[in-house]
């Protein structure tokens, strides 16, 4: 890294302090040789949420800037650790050539990558779309209950959405959705609203049954949590193997008709696989995210963000965040922030998605 400096901190406890953002603050600075930060980029778990200003406040004092954005979220990490049963604070400082700042126009640039937060409530379809590529993530706690918090300036954003634009860097960004596919993508031939009727000639539900693993059929209950439809778009020949394809969720499987209901509706025409989350498939397409973003980037990164959905990470793989792990594996000495969040928000298909169980992530280098 030349002119531009980026480092990482992390401090946890067992209480939420305001200490530990000024201390996750004060690490970073130190790994960077820096005395003040140009800005930061502050994650805090879901204990902060009620009341985030002292810790906000206090990660401005140890930064010597104002610029503090982030938000809570069910859980943080670096590349040193990741958080999700206790209270803490993740940093990443930015010095030298690199800042984060105010987007100019999103609705007229359509290459510069948005970092991009938001609670729940400040999400719109407005805000969303717009030409320019966004990276981030909602903010969220493992039950769903709030409150959930973002910030910019060092304040909270009343808005509940900041964006940002990384001065002095440019960046790609790959996602990995990480799903087994049961079957080759299907044309939807008959739809009523949020339920699917027929897929080809045949009833939804009975291709989505005779798809199933073998161990999984014979279970007293399909356990549809797990099991999800992969919308595609383009040719649905390399739709799969490309990753042009958005999760559709399963609400409801219907016996009387042998329909399936999901949580957004399709249109006829459309093509749709049945898929399930799969710990080594999702470990093999992080692996290859990884690997196309670092072609797509075409040098070593500086600095990465990765935002993991709570459902993707320590409590998906078993106690650890083999998502973290890989990008680590990869890039050894590379900082690296993220949290873990309610959906994540990143490019598809030329237009801004909210994702779903998957991850996003952004790998950077300093102009």
């Amino acid at each position: 890294m030349t002119q531009a400096t980026v480092a990482t901190g992390l401090s946890r406890g067992n209480r939420a302090y305001p200490e530990h953002a000024a201390r996750a603050v004060k690490q970073a600075l130190e790994h960077a040789g820096l005395e003040r930060a140009n800005s930061v980029l502050l994650f805090l778990t879901p204990e902060y949420a009620p009341n985030p200003e002292p810790a906000l406040r206090a990660a401005a004092r140890a930064a010597g800037c104002l610029q503090v954005i982030g938000c809570t979220g069910a859980g943080i990490l670096t590349e040193k650790e990741w958080v999700l049963d206790s209270p803490g604070a993740a940093a990443m400082v930015f010095g030298g050539g690199i800042s984060l700042a105010a987007p100019s126009d999103p609705r007229a640039d359509d290459e510069t990558l948005i970092l991009s937060l938001c609670t729940p409530a400040g999400l719109s379809a407005d805000w969303l779309d717009v030409p320019a590529p966004r990276i981030g993530a909602i903010s969220g706690d493992l039950f769903g209950h709030g409150p959930f918090k973002v910030w910019s300036g060092s304040r909270v954003a009343e808005s509940g959405h900041v964006e940002a634009v990384i001065g002095g860097a440019a960046g790609v960004i790959q996602a990995s959705q990480g799903v087994r596919a049961l079957t080759s993508p299907i044309e939807v031939a008959e739809v009523q609203g949020y339920d699917i009727k027929l897929l080809g000639n045949y009833p939804a539900l009975n291709v989505l049954v005779k798809s199933l693993p073998l161990p999984v059929r014979q279970m007293e209950r399909i356990p549809l949590h797990l099991i999800m439809g992969g919308v595609t778009f383009g040719d649905p020949m390399t739709a799969i193997r490309e990753g042009r394809y958005r999760l559709n969720h399963i609400v409801s499987a219907n016996l009387r008709d042998r329909s399936i209901t999901l949580s957004h509706p399709l249109s006829r025409g459309e093509r749709l696989f049945w898929a399930m989350r799969d710990a080594l498939t999702a470990e093999r397409d992080m692996r290859a995210t990884i690997e196309r973003a670092r072609a797509e980037l075409r040098r070593e990164p500086d600095f990465a963000l990765l935002f993991p959905c709570m459902g993707r990470g320590p409590h998906f793989y078993g106690n650890r965040d083999r998502d973290l792990d890989l990008l680590r594996a990869r890039f050894p000495l590379l900082p690296v922030i993220g949290m873990y969040g309610n959906g994540e928000l990143g490019p598809l298909d030329g237009a801004n998605h909210l994702y779903q169980y998957s991850v996003i992530l952004g790998l950077f280098r300093t102009l």
